[in-house]
């Protein structure tokens, strides 16, 4: 079998950014898949469920009620090597269009206070693997870290 693109990304040079995976064609319409990349790979620790669980629900809350990526919002969730999320936006973007929109989340996560969207047993099959706390410490680390100061490096894979 071949490697999928994301295998092939040299993930000893990759730090953390802001990446477009891939762009897809959907029904004739484009969708850009984008690796938000929390930690450094194969160097940090990576992030415990809990926390990779509180994010996605604030995350995934945030942008289905956006005022403008609420309609474009495909899907928001963690990468299995827990180093950061993908978010797939309808349409064709580059990873320095949605910084904003980051900023924007991230922001919203580190403030984030109460109780968090769908953590109960009704809404969620594992409501209690939640840590807001450490998902807070970890979004403002990524957004004073990564998207406050962004550099070229960080918004382009390494070739």
């Amino acid at each position: 079998m071949e490697k999928i693109a994301s295998f092939t990304v040299d993930h000893l040079r990759l730090v953390p950014g802001v990446y477009v995976s891939r762009i897809d064609q959907a029904g004739g319409n484009p969708i850009t898949t984008f690796d938000l990349r929390m930690t450094s790979p194969n160097d940090e620790p990576v992030m415990n469920t809990a926390e990779v669980h509180t994010i996605e629900h604030l995350a995934a809350t945030f942008l289905r009620n956006h005022a403008e990526y609420a309609d474009k919002t495909i899907y928001f969730g963690p990468m299995g090597c827990r180093t950061g999320f993908y978010l797939i936006l309808a349409g064709s973007y580059e990873s320095k269009d949605i910084v904003p929109l980051l900023k924007e989340m991230y922001r919203f996560m580190a403030d984030f206070e109460g109780e968090v969207p769908g953590a109960s047993a009704k809404d969620c099959g594992n409501y209690l693997d939640m840590n807001l706390p450490m998902a807070k410490y970890l979004s403002k680390k990524y957004l004073t870290e990564v998207l406050e100061n962004i550099t070229e490096e960080q918004l382009h894979y390494p070739s």
